[in-house]
């Protein structure tokens, strides 16, 4: 008769109690992923058939669940049995949610994103906080690079873009400026999920970029320099909100505002840059909305000499 001692193991067999014991240690809890078949072929030295018997095995005991284009994932513990032994995991389905709920979980994600930042975000701080197993959400969505698209164009969704605009192409893209400016105030993780070289096309993103590009539609300017211009102040405020994350984050790391830092540090600023090219004023002061309105200034400037060169009414 074959021994079926803990040495001599079926190989699945240790797979299967190796992340049983992962999972009841809490190394692995819901929602994390598991080893693919491959990772654990690679991990444990088996063949690929070995391990997919080790994980069919663990989804036949309901202990973890596999989800289409995410993976195999620890799943939520359901009640326990009537009677002795373990106690069984319960699988959830994986269905479609309504959009209502989706939206749900996507304003919690931005509410979470504006109080910890977007390092915070994940399907298990989502799912603590609205009192849902973590497993649930990937039935709305596949993962956090999903969440974070969505968290991006519902926040794009709160601009209210007057059918209007004000007069003359320069208070138009002043405005638009201004109006994307609050928005990173308001969240300033949100210059991060923006990309100049892989923008994406959200419905609420496309809606103000269009609306902010009809500035310049109509000046007689050939297409690239259209764009140019528009993208230019686009980045021009995605990249001053760059800083508003980071500034908040140096704040709590030194217990400093910017001004506070520069006055502590303006002995070393001096020795280091105080040249008759670039002179430190003892009260150096900075704030990046006052920055931000400096920098789109001279940037209109330069538009306005394109635009005339150009320009034909």
């Amino acid at each position: 008769m074959r021994r079926t001692g803990s040495g001599s193991a079926a190989p699945y067999l240790r797979i299967v109690r190796e992340i049983e014991r992962r999972i009841d240690t809490g190394a692995l809890r819901p929602g994390d992923r598991v080893p693919s078949i491959r990772q654990a072929a690679a991990q444990w030295g088996v063949a690929t058939a070995t391990a997919a018997k080790a994980l069919d095995t663990l989804r036949r005991q309901g202990r973890v669940v596999a989800i289409p284009r995410v993976g195999t994932m620890v799943a939520e513990p359901g009640p326990p049995r009537s009677g002795t032994g373990r106690a069984r995991r319960k699988r959830h389905p994986v269905t479609p949610g309504p959009n209502d709920e989706r939206a749900r979980v996507v304003h919690a994600a931005i509410a979470l994103a504006d109080a910890q930042g977007f390092e915070a975000v994940s399907m298990r701080a989502i799912a603590a906080t609205l009192g849902m197993p973590t497993m649930s959400l990937y039935g709305l969505l596949r993962g956090k690079e999903e969440m974070a698209t969505l968290m991006a164009d519902t926040v794009f969704g709160e601009l209210e873009l007057p059918p209007e605009p004000p007069p003359g192409w320069r208070a138009h893209l002043e405005l638009a400026a201004r109006l994307q400016w609050s928005l990173y105030l308001r969240h300033p993780w949100l210059p991060r999920l923006m990309s100049l070289t892989h923008p994406q096309p959200l419905p609420n993103l496309l809606k103000f970029g269009n609306w902010g590009m009809s500035a310049i539609l109509g000046l007689g300017l050939d297409p690239e320099t259209a764009r140019t211009v528009w993208w230019a102040v686009a980045n021009h405020v995605r990249g001053t909100a760059t800083n508003l994350e980071a500034q908040h984050d140096a704040e709590l790391h030194t217990g400093l505002t910017p001004d506070q830092w520069y006055t502590a540090h303006l002995p070393s600023l001096h020795a280091a840059l105080s040249t008759r090219t670039a002179p430190l004023d003892d009260r150096l002061e900075f704030d990046l909305t006052a920055f931000f309105e400096a920098g789109l200034r001279l940037l209109l400037d330069g538009a306005a000499v394109q635009i005339g060169r150009q320009h034909r009414p």
